[in-house]
């Protein structure tokens, strides 16, 4: 087979702003469909926000695109459509080089500052033991699996509920936050970009990997979690800024929060 047998079907390419010059695809497609952002949700686009099936694929489907992803340049993300009109486009995209400007030790820092700044004083114990101190950015975990393969794990595990798969051509699978136009963390950060240059540094950190979106909802996999407390207190702290129902809302505080993620290789996320 050459390897021009081997180029992205048609439709896919119009994903890409080169046109999907030199990507490959040795996978075959399920049927599915391009989704272009409404015009009520988003200025006229040039280009649709990404592919998705038509129905639920299998974690092994989900796990082939994964390992094609560096030849294609799509990253696949099951999408759970039990809140949101995936297929509708109500999705506001941007574009992935925005990125770049943002940073994930920035982005903790100013959230930590606006709300030390907003709250009274008794509250600061929410944030305990580094109160009006933003602790900055956790170390890097230590890799006990070969990321690809926790992310191929984890969506094994969420494909049992049933979802489509969404094709996002992005270099990396948190710029899929931004390029696909997803709006679940709308309540807590505006804006997207920044939430995918964190998702980012855990990439790198912690060998996280984007495995699914809801309406509010963000999964990733985690191939090297913090092996112990003191760790995964500092990695507490990024979560809250990053998502603070997670925290307010799960565990209570920062402490308790930070017992949960030890050793753990799913990160959940959800945005009340």
């Amino acid at each position: 087979m050459g390897v021009n047998d081997l180029r992205l079907p048609q439709e896919l390419r119009q994903l890409f702003t080169d046109g999907g010059m030199g990507r490959t695809l040795a996978v075959g497609m399920p049927a599915g469909e391009l989704v272009w952002p409404d015009p009520g949700f988003a200025q006229k686009a040039a280009r649709p926000a990404f592919w998705m099936s038509e129905e639920p694929v299998g974690g092994a489907l989900w796990s082939a695109f994964r390992a094609e992803h560096a030849r294609s340049g799509l990253w696949p993300v099951l999408l759970d459509e039990s809140a949101q009109a995936w297929a509708a486009g109500q999705v506001v995209p941007d574009d992935a080089g925005q990125i770049e400007h943002f940073t994930a030790e920035g982005f903790m820092a100013e959230v930590w500052q606006e709300w030390v700044a907003q709250m009274p004083a008794e509250a600061l114990s929410e944030l305990e033991p580094f109160g009006a101190l933003c602790p900055g950015l956790a170390p890097p975990g230590v890799l006990v699996a070969e990321p690809g393969a926790v992310a191929d794990w984890h969506a094994g595990r969420l494909a049992v509920r049933g979802m489509p798969m969404g094709l996002a051509a992005v270099d990396r699978g948190a710029d899929a936050l931004a390029v696909m136009g997803w709006q679940g963390a709308l309540h807590h950060n505006e804006w997207m970009v920044p939430l995918a240059a964190v998702i980012r540094s855990w990439e790198d950190r912690f060998g996280a990997r984007v495995v699914s979106l809801g309406f509010n909802t963000l999964e990733l996999s985690v191939a090297a979690p913090p092996g112990d407390v003191e760790h995964a207190l500092h990695v507490a702290a990024e979560h809250w800024t990053f998502c603070p129902d997670n925290v307010v809302q799960g565990a209570g505080d920062l402490i308790g929060y930070a017992e949960q993620l030890v050793g753990g290789h799913a990160w959940s996320f959800w945005w009340d």
